[in-house]
């Protein structure tokens, strides 16, 4: 898998994990445009670390990632020392989601990437920690990557949905906070 720059990432072999696509990936980043840099960024369901990787190559300030798989988090960690400059930050959580959430709280993220498996039912309570938590910057977002037949988006108290742009099979929904 290739990255901004032409930066070459690890991936685990097989199924384990679901990578964003190329195109949703340059999509995200093309509406993201000049939001990135010096940005405070989370990376929920890392995966293989691809969007935090990217955030990082793009100029994001700090990265933390939440992952479940430990065989994942070692992928994760080689891939951001790989691409990180000096002078930023990352930090790679590894458990269940829903209960490391919780250890940000008091920590404010400008850009939340949240890509969880499709057929999960981690949506909703992950948007409702992520409000309650009020992890988002005044002017932060979030985007949400889900497959528009497996799961749609829904309300949240403390979150609006901004918009929402489809690229196939593949959805991304993007929520602020509410005022």
């Amino acid at each position: 898998m290739r990255i901004y720059g032409n930066r070459q990432l690890k991936t685990l072999p097989g199924q384990l994990t679901r990578p964003t696509s190329a195109k949703v990936r340059e999509a995200l980043f093309n509406i993201w445009q000049g939001k990135i840099t010096d940005c405070l960024w989370l990376d929920l369901c890392a995966g293989n670390g691809s969007m935090g990787a990217e955030a990082l190559c793009r100029g994001a300030a700090e990265v933390v990632g939440i992952e479940q798989n430990n065989r994942a988090c070692g992928i994760i960690r080689q891939n951001w020392q790989q691409v990180a400059q000096p002078n930023q930050k990352f930090r790679l959580l590894r458990g269940d989601i829903v209960t490391r959430i919780k250890s940000l709280a008091g920590e404010k993220f400008d850009r939340i990437y949240f890509d969880p498996p499709y057929a999960s039912q981690l949506y909703q309570p992950v948007l409702k920690a992520i409000a309650t938590l009020q992890l988002l910057t005044p002017t932060g977002e979030i985007a949400v990557e889900h497959d528009p037949k497996l799961w749609q988006a829904i309300s949240i108290d403390g979150l609006e949905i901004k918009q929402q742009k489809i690229y196939g099979n593949t959805a991304l929904t993007f929520y602020i906070q509410n005022e």
